[in-house]
C-alpha cells in the first residue's frame, strides 16, 4: 500500500540533564543473602509463563468486561490542550453490544466493512464489534490517496465503510465509484440516517435500546476461530499488495504465545503510535493488553510524542527502529549539550557492573533519562525492521527492557518474539513462540537460509488468489522470504529479504540491509539504500554494481564540515566515509557506487523504504 508521505519523526525536544540526583553508589545496601538468593534463581532456565489459551476473540471480549469492567481502556485527548479522557473497559463493552446489535440488523452476514481512520476510540470500537460478529474487518491506511481507496473497498467488495471526520471529504469524493457500499457511517457523529450516510453514534444509541429492550441477538453469535474475520491488505514494500486473510484463531494465539514470553498487568498502559491498520499495533498494541486488562494511550502525532509520554506516563511502547533511534539521538544529544555525557556513561558502567551481581539501581540512577519518557516505561519493543544492536544495548543500560519481535502480516504478526526473562541478544529478533516452529530453509555455509514458519497464526491465505497462496506455503510451511539464521538456543537472526538479495555473478549473495545497518551508522547520512545496479543497459551484462543511494544529513553535515558546502564537496565527505564502512566489509560487498537523494525515500507506514518503487526511480 502506499506510503505515508508525512511520517517524518520530528525535531523532538528534551528537558535539559542536570543528573543533580543520583544515589550515592556507596550507600547501596546490600542483602548478600538475597544477591545469592537472585544469582541461583538466574542460573536455573527459566521456563515460559503459563499462558493463556483464548480461542477466540470474543472469548476475550467477554473475558475482560467481567475482569477488567472499571478499568481505564483507552485513553484519548480530544484536543491537544485538553487532558487525556478516559474510556473504561465497561465503557467500551457496552458500546460494542450496542453498535454490533444495530449492525448486525443493518448488514448480510460476513458483510466486509472497511476502517479508515487515524488511531482514535471510534477505531479500536469498529475494529472489536466487527470481531465479535458485526462482519468480516477491513483496516485500511488512512494515508491512502482516493484512488488507492477506492481500490481497496472495490476490491474487498465492502458493504459498509467506518470512516473518522478527517476522512470525510476523501470518502465523499468517492462515494458514487464504490457501487458495493450501502452505508457510510462516520466516527464520533450523532447523525441520524440520510440516504446511506450515518453517524456511529446515532446506532449506538439505536443498538442500546435493542438491548435494553431484552435483545441479546450479538452476544448470542457463535465465532467459528476458523473463519475469516478480518482482510488486511499488505503494505507491499517489495510487489502490489495482497489482501491477507486472518481468522479469530490467528488473532488469538497471538495473544496465547506472547503471553507465554511477557507478562502484562492491569497497571500496566501501552503508548500508541503506529497505525492501526497495521497487525503489530492492532494485534499487540491492543488486544494483547485488552486480553490483560491494561490501558492504551493514544499519542495525537509524532510531533506530540514527548508532551503526550509525559502526560500519560505509559508503561510500555511498540516502536519501530526509526523512531527508537531518533529518540536515542536527541536523548544522547541533550545529553551532550547538558555536558553530562561522560557521568551518564560512567553510571552505565557503575550500574552494569552492579546488575551483574543482582543490584539493579539504574532506574534511580537515569530517573530523569526516564522521565522524559513519562517515567513509567519499563518495555520498548521493536519490530518490522533491523536495528542496531548498540542502540537496543543502550535502552536497556538505562533501565528499560528492550524487546525485539518478529513476524508479518502473514502471520498476524507475531512469529518470534524476545521472552523478557531470557538474556537480552541485541542481534537477535528474538526465538519462535510457544506453538510456532520456525526453521531455515537450505540453509547456506553460514547457516542462513529462507526462514519457514509454521503455527496457529498462520493466515488462511491469500483474498481471491489462490495461485499466490500456494507459492508462499511449503509442507504447510508459510515461505516468509526474509533469510536468516538460528542459533543453538533457538534465537532468530534475520540477515535480510530474499526479494532484496543482490546476487554477484560469481554467485555471492549480498544482502542490502546488512550494509545498510553499517552505513546507518555515519552520522551524515539520514537514510540509505543499498541495491544491484546494472552498469549497463546492455540485456546481456548481467554484473551488478553495489549501490547505496542515501540522503544525507545536511544538519550534521553543516555542524561537522562547515556551512555551504557544494552538491560535490557534500558527496565527497559522504564517499569518504562509505569507504570507511567497506573496510569493514569482505571485498565482494564494498559498496562500488553511491547516490546522492535529496528529497524522501517513498515509504510504509511502518517506515520501511518502498525498494521496488526507488529502485524503478530513474
Amino acid at each position: 500500500m502506499r506510503i505515508l508521505k508525512d511520517f517524518k519523526i520530528p525535531n523532538f525536544k528534551f528537558k535539559k540533564i542536570k543528573m543533580n540526583d543520583i544515589p550515592d553508589i556507596n550507600n547501596v545496601d546490600v542483602d548478600y543473602e538475597k544477591v545469592k538468593e537472585a544469582a541461583e534463581k538466574k542460573n536455573k532456565k527459566h521456563q515460559p509463563y503459563k499462558q493463556t489459551n483464548y480461542k477466540t476473540i470474543k472469548e476475550v471480549f467477554i473475558h475482560s468486561m467481567k475482569e477488567y469492567a472499571k478499568n481505564p481502556l483507552i485513553l484519548q485527548k480530544p484536543n491537544h490542550k485538553e487532558p487525556y479522557r478516559e474510556y473504561t473497559y465497561e465503557e467500551f463493552g457496552k458500546d460494542v453490544v450496542a453498535l454490533g446489535t444495530k449492525l448486525i440488523k443493518m448488514l448480510p452476514k460476513n458483510a466486509r466493512v472497511v476502517i479508515v481512520s487515524e488511531t482514535t476510540y471510534g477505531w479500536y470500537l469498529s475494529y472489536m464489534t466487527m470481531l465479535c460478529g458485526a462482519g468480516i474487518a477491513v483496516p485500511v491506511d488512512k494515508e491512502l490517496p482516493d484512488n488507492e481507496l477506492e481500490n481497496v473497498i472495490n476490491r474487498a467488495k465492502a458493504t459498509a465503510v467506518i470512516y473518522s471526520a478527517k476522512k470525510k471529504d476523501s470518502v465523499k469524493r468517492i462515494e458514487n465509484k464504490i457501487p458495493t457500499v450501502k452505508y457510510f457511517i462516520e466516527m464520533d457523529s450523532d447523525d441520524y440516517i440520510v440516504d446511506k450516510h450515518m453517524g456511529i453514534n446515532y446506532l449506538i444509541k439505536e443498538g442500546n435500546e435493542l438491548v435494553e429492550n431484552g435483545d441479546n441477538s450479538f452476544m448470542d453469535i457463535e465465532i467459528d476461530p476458523e473463519e475469516f474475520k478480518v482482510l488486511i491488505f499488505t503494505s507491499g514494500t517489495t510487489s502490489n499488495s495482497k489482501g491477507v486473510m486472518i481468522c479469530n484463531r490467528n488473532l488469538a494465539a497471538n495473544i496465547n504465545a506472547v503471553s507465554a514470553y511477557v507478562k502484562l498487568y492491569p497497571s500496566d498502559r501501552l503508548f500508541s503510535v503506529l497505525p492501526l491498520h497495521h497487525t503489530y499495533e492492532s494485534t499487540i498494541g491492543f488486544l494483547l493488553p485488552f486480553a490483560c486488562g491494561s490501558s492504551v494511550a493514544i499519542c495525537e502525532g509524532l510531533k506530540y510524542i514527548v508532551p503526550n509520554l509525559q502526560e500519560s506516563k505509559p508503561t510500555a511502547m511498540l516502536a519501530v527502529p526509526l523512531l527508537i533511534e531518533n529518540l536515542y539521538k536527541k536523548i544522547n544529544e541533550t545529553i551532550k549539550k547538558s555536558k553530562k555525557d561522560g557521568l551518564v556513561n560512567s553510571m552505565i558502567h557503575v550500574t552494569n557492573v552492579l546488575k551483574a551481581v543482582n543490584i539493579d539501581i539504574k532506574r534511580k540512577v537515569f530517573k530523569e533519562i526516564l522521565d522524559n519518557l513519562g517515567g513509567n516505561i519499563r518495555i520498548i519493543v521493536s519490530a518490522a525492521a533491523p536495528i542496531d544492536a548498540k542502540i537496543g544495548k543502550w535502552v536497556e543500560d538505562i533501565g528499560i527492557k528492550f524487546l525485539q519481535g518478529y513476524g508479518l502480516t502473514e502471520t498476524a504478526p507475531i512469529a518470534a518474539l524476545t521472552p523478557e526473562y531470557e538474556p537480552s541478544r541485541y542481534a537477535s529478533t528474538g526465538k519462535a513462540v510457544v506453538g510456532t516452529d520456525i526453521i531455515v530453509d537450505n540453509p547456506n555455509e553460514a547457516g542462513e537460509g529462507e526462514l519457514l514458519i509454521k503455527g496457529p497464526t498462520v493466515m488462511l491465505g491469500y483474498y481471491e488468489d489462490e495461485e499466490a497462496t500456494k507459492e508462499v506455503m511449503k509442507n504447510g510451511y508459510f515461505c516468509s522470504g526474509d533469510i536468516g539464521k538460528i542459533d543453538e538456543d533457538g534465537f532468530i537472526y534475520i540477515t535480510g529479504r530474499s526479494k532484496n538479495v543482490i546476487v554477484t555473478q560469481n554467485g555471492k549473495n549480498i544482502y542490502p540491509e546488512e550494509i545498510e545497518l553499517l552505513l546507518g551508522n555515519i552520522p551524515e547520512i539520514a537514510e540509505c539504500m543499498v541495491y544491484g545496479k546494472k552498469e549497463s543497459e546492455d540485456a546481456r551484462d548481467k554484473e551488478l554494481i553495489i549501490t547505496a543511494r542515501i540522503k544525507p544529513n545536511y544538519e550534521k553535515i553543516e555542524e561537522l564540515h562547515g556551512k555551504d558546502l557544494s552538491d560535490d564537496e557534500i558527496q565527497k565527505i559522504i564517499w569518504n566515509k562509505v569507504k570507511e564502512v567497506n573496510k569493514k566489509l569482505t571485498s565482494y560487498k564494498a559498496v562500488k557506487k553511491i547516490e546522492i537523494k535529496k528529497d524522501d525515500f517513498e515509504k510504509t507506514t511502518t517506515m520501511k523504504i518502498k525498494r521496488y518503487v526507488e529502485i524503478n526511480k530513474k
